[in-house]
């Protein structure tokens, strides 16, 4: 039996998804995702589907606030940026939230910190 690479390992992820075997994360990848969260002041990582996604969208829509969102059901990377996000985060699910380069978590977080005026005082 082949050795299988951990899940902790840094250059290897076990997908249990739609994939059959481990994958290797590519370092382009990583390095896009560490650029995108240092450069902007609000990215979120979504999936135009999904109803948390939307939820946190609406919320920075109505502070009108630009936001750079990854749709990531729209790319061919995205299991591979699931796991480096789930690798800093402690969670791959969507979406998950930056503001200026902190993850403050995801669809209901965040509207938990906008209804409690916390959300605004981070910019």
């Amino acid at each position: 039996m082949e050795d299988i690479p951990s899940e902790h390992n840094s250059d290897y992820i076990n997908y249990n998804d739609d994939f059959s075997s481990t994958q290797k994360i590519m370092p382009a990848t990583r390095e896009m995702v560490d650029q995108l969260i240092a450069s902007d002041q609000i990215v979120i990582f979504s999936k135009t589907r999904c109803p948390y996604c939307k939820m946190a969208k609406q919320v920075f829509e109505s502070l009108k606030k630009e936001y750079t969102a990854i749709e990531l059901d729209e790319r061919d990377d995205a299991e591979e940026i699931q796991s480096i996000l789930g690798e800093m985060t402690g969670a791959r699910t969507v979406p998950r939230v930056f503001v200026k380069g902190e993850c403050l978590g995801g669809g209901t977080d965040i509207k938990k910190l906008y209804d409690s005026g916390e959300l605004q005082n981070k910019f």
